[in-house]
């Protein structure tokens, strides 16, 4: 797996390899309330042994609860049929299926399994691959323990979490290749007017409080926009919207 991201507008603790292998250094704090929340079931799938072992002590002392570890995709879809874990944290490059390949079988054999894409890859190509084959979330492994941390809790419930840097590279690249005519009439035939309102501010990179207090909605509401959103464009995940709606022309 490669590095992951941090969100720029924070100084925040990077996971670098020292982290991993002294990971109290690295520990966020929780609140209660927080300790007191089941934390998902994850599978770590990542051909490099350290990074993978540290990776592991990490997130257990963080309570995560580690269902298993892979080192490459094959292994991977083996052990999301067998073990069923909420989140796969999922390296791009290794040896035979590629991380993509397995997001995309994964999203098809256990699509309520989600994949949190951990990688140090950020070429454009690697990640609308991943965005597009399903992955809930895109992460360099220079990422916060914090974002690593948020990242999963997101996929887990079926939200998403790119980094604003990637998520602007991902949909410069879908301007650049211009609009469809196709998105834009399932966008105007499928969709409410608040529906298209949400879609816009996704993908303009609002967060739900944003959107929830743009449009002076609750937070709840947002949620259920969203979901009928995905739902009615039969797409993944919030970044995907994002797709749509800069594919369609809308914004």
């Amino acid at each position: 797996m490669g590095p992951a991201l941090g969100d720029c507008r924070l100084a925040l603790t990077r996971i670098h390899l020292a982290d991993l292998f002294s990971p109290r250094q690295a520990l966020v704090t929780k609140t209660e309330p927080e300790a007191q929340l089941t934390e998902p079931r994850v599978l770590l799938v990542d051909d490099h042994d350290l990074f993978r072992a540290g990776l592991r002590n990490l997130l257990e002392e963080q309570g995560v609860q580690i269902a298993g570890e892979c080192t490459n995709g094959t292994d991977a879809l083996r052990a999301v049929r067998e073990l069923a874990p909420d989140v796969v944290v999922m390296d791009i490059n290794m040896p035979g299926i590629s991380g993509v390949e397995a997001t995309r079988q994964i999203s098809m054999i256990a699509p309520l399994t989600r994949v949190l894409v951990l990688t140090i890859s950020d070429q454009d190509s690697d990640v609308m691959d991943a965005i597009l084959a399903g992955a809930c979330g895109y992460l360099l492994k220079d990422a916060s323990i914090t974002e690593l941390l948020q990242g999963i809790r997101s996929a887990a419930v079926g939200e998403s979490l790119v980094s604003p840097t990637i998520a602007a590279k991902v949909l410069q690249r879908v301007r650049a290749s211009g609009s469809s005519r196709r998105e834009a009439d399932v966008i105007q035939s499928e969709l409410s007017d608040r529906e298209i309102q949400v879609l816009k501010l996704i993908a303009n990179g609002k967060d739900n409080a944003m959107i929830a207090g743009e449009l002076h909605i609750s937070p709840k509401t947002v949620k259920n926009h969203i979901s009928n959103i995905l739902m009615k464009l039969q797409i993944e995940n919030r970044i995907q919207a994002a797709v749509f709606a800069v594919r369609s022309g809308i914004v």
